[in-house]
């Protein structure tokens, strides 16, 4: 399974979702990460520790991917028409992260248009950096997205501190020594259970 994560614009947890959803695919089968940000925030929250799972940059990605039963990839922010026409084509899942703000909903929307114009129909939104209840964003950004139609995953990605702490250790939220660490591996749980139950397929597949 091909899984890319894309934002048109930053701040959106792109990086930390791609990481965490490698880690839990890469748990029952091989996964391979592919740092395809200019930034390389993934490459370099890799080599603070090592992940349980193998990274590469994009550059690199022929000469690696066939080895492995997932592939993740964290492209850059903001992908040209061009740009987006190849991920969206060479995917089972384009995900799109969407912290729950105006601004962010605004590029939501072009993306979205984007994608639907290129005829891409294997995407959804992920909510990230939610603020806990009894904050109530998560709900009226949900609400948005239902009455646009648009395909969004049914767990919130909480914001959580223990993500910070995790990206400067080097390490996955599950390692934090943080009372809510758990509860963010949580979520990201069960955006793969949806993933899989997405596309059919069986964890080791």
């Amino acid at each position: 399974m091909i899984i890319t994560i894309a934002s048109l614009k930053g701040g959106q947890a792109k990086t930390t979702s791609a990481v965490h959803i490698a880690a839990l695919l890469g748990a029952d089968a091989k996964t391979l990460l592919v740092d395809g940000d200019p930034n390389h925030s993934a490459l370099n929250w890799h080599k603070r520790k090592g992940f349980p799972f193998e990274v590469c940059d994009e550059r690199q990605a022929v000469k690696f991917s066939r080895d492995f039963n997932h592939i993740v990839f964290d492209t850059q922010a903001r992908p040209s028409h061009e740009d987006l026409e190849i991920l969206a084509g060479g995917c089972d899942l384009l995900i799109i992260p969407l912290t729950p703000d105006a601004l962010s909903l605004d590029t939501l929307f072009s993306f979205t248009e984007s994608l639907r114009q290129l005829g891409a129909k294997q995407f959804k939104v992920l909510l990230t950096i939610v603020p806990p209840r009894p904050a109530t964003d998560g709900l009226f950004v949900r609400q948005i997205l239902e009455k646009a139609v648009l395909p969004v995953f049914a767990t919130d990605i909480r914001r959580y501190k223990a993500y910070q702490k995790a990206a400067l250790a080097g390490i996955l939220v599950k390692d934090v020594a943080d009372d809510y660490a758990a509860a963010a591996w949580s979520d990201y749980a069960a955006i793969v259970r949806e993933i899989f139950s997405h596309s059919g397929r069986g964890a080791d597949q």
